[in-house]
């Protein structure tokens, strides 16, 4: 008896980056540019390097509970419009969109609006992505402060998940694995470890 072997023929290129295209219009996006990029909290497709053009990252936010008390606030980080932030993107499947929308909006609270911006992906695509905009309105609204009012807060503040160094240490070392290049953070950085340094001497 001859036994009949179909081989599965390879599919044309063309066919395949309609197929990829197919999957990524059931997805959606959220940029991160602070704590997000190393303890973001839910599951996704794939991620990579984003610019998000017309905002930049700021310590700009009181925190009051997890990183800080209300008589000892320590600083996060908030979107605050001007110049453009190097973030990271995550790739959501559109099933699974309404759990990870609920977690964040909780997780993020109210002293953010959570806005819809396109980002620059890494690989040169341009997608609409989910992201957190600093409320200047809000009370934790802690606008532009100069670095040593910023070290002052960072300094010695601790709340829920931690202290507030371990928050900018934590946000640097990742920027630096990731190759993501913020000057400002930077120099905060290394004035904050000077500080630590300087008070243990």
């Amino acid at each position: 008896m001859q036994v009949l072997i179909c081989r599965a023929k390879a599919q044309p290129i063309w066919i395949l980056r309609i197929e990829q295209r197919m999957k990524r219009s059931h997805s959606k996006w959220v940029f991160g540019y602070g704590s997000l990029i190393w303890r973001t909290g839910f599951e996704y497709i794939s991620d990579q390097s984003a610019l998000l053009p017309g905002y930049h990252r700021s310590l700009c936010i009181y925190s009051v509970r997890y990183r800080g008390t209300p008589k000892r606030p320590g600083l996060v980080f908030g979107l605050v419009p001007g110049g453009s932030c190097e973030g990271r993107a995550f790739e959501i499947k559109a099933s699974e969109w309404d759990g990870v929308l609920q977690y964040l909006l909780e997780r993020e609270g109210d002293v953010y609006h959570e806005m819809t911006k396109q980002v620059h992906l890494s690989d040169g695509r341009k997608v609409n992505a989910l992201t957190f905009v600093a409320d200047p309105n809000h009370e934790q609204y802690a606008g532009r402060l100069n670095m040593e009012k910023q070290l002052a807060l960072v300094d010695g503040a601790s709340g829920d998940t931690g202290c507030n160094r371990d928050y900018v240490f934590n946000t640097l070392r990742h920027f630096k694995d990731l190759g993501i290049n913020d000057k400002y953070l930077f120099s905060l950085g290394e004035k904050l470890n000077s500080r630590i340094s300087k008070a243990k001497s």
